[in-house]
């Protein structure tokens, strides 16, 4: 009787511990923390310190990238150089050089158009300029591969396609040259571009 007692009073003590740890309140766990908020200004590249520098342009008559040619600029037609127009001039441009090259002519890249000192500013040839030395604009023209001034026509092999590149450069000096040919426009131009840009066109003979 006296083990029975022992036994039952053990069991109410472990009655009441179990009782006891369900209803006492617990403390509540702390709450995960916020993702920290998103900036309201997303950071955005540096500007540019010339804006001016990106933006110079060059358009060839009418022509797009990768268009033909017209047949009356070419040995095909009346040999007449194209009218070219150019804008968005950079910021500490002296002078503006065209050169327009056939990258694809057999003895290697055939130069056959150089103007050079062309006013800094947004301007225009028009069409069929002449060989003079001097152009109306105040640009100056230089000699082609042929050792001819002026605009020499287009006229790749029969049967062949090629490119003809106009490149534009803005320099930051004039190109003090009475004449000037491929090789001494490319010594000028060199550490003296500020940009460069160019409108690629093709003809099939």
């Amino acid at each position: 009787m006296q083990r029975y007692l022992v036994y039952l009073a053990g069991s109410l003590a472990i009655l009441l511990v179990l009782v006891s740890g369900c209803t006492s309140p617990s403390t509540p766990a702390d709450p995960a923390p916020l993702p920290a908020a998103a900036s309201s200004s997303a950071t955005t590249p540096a500007a540019s310190a010339d804006r001016g520098a990106n933006s110079l342009t060059l358009k060839v008559g009418d022509l797009t990238f990768g268009s033909q040619l017209p047949d009356i600029h070419t040995c095909k037609g009346a040999s007449e150089s194209p009218g070219v127009a150019w804008d968005g001039i950079p910021r500490g441009t002296k002078s503006l050089v065209l050169i327009l090259d056939d990258p694809d002519a057999p003895a290697g890249t055939f130069t056959h158009w150089i103007l050079y000192n062309i006013p800094p500013k947004k301007g225009s040839l028009g069409p069929a300029q002449t060989n003079a030395k001097v152009l109306a604009n105040g640009a100056q023209q230089g000699d082609t591969s042929a050792g001819s001034r002026g605009y020499y026509p287009v006229c790749p092999p029969i049967g062949s396609t090629h490119r003809y590149v106009f490149s534009l450069y803005a320099v930051d000096m004039d190109i003090a040259q009475p004449t000037a040919n491929r090789e001494s426009i490319d010594w000028a131009l060199d550490g003296h571009t500020i940009a460069r840009t160019e409108l690629v066109t093709t003809f099939t003979r």
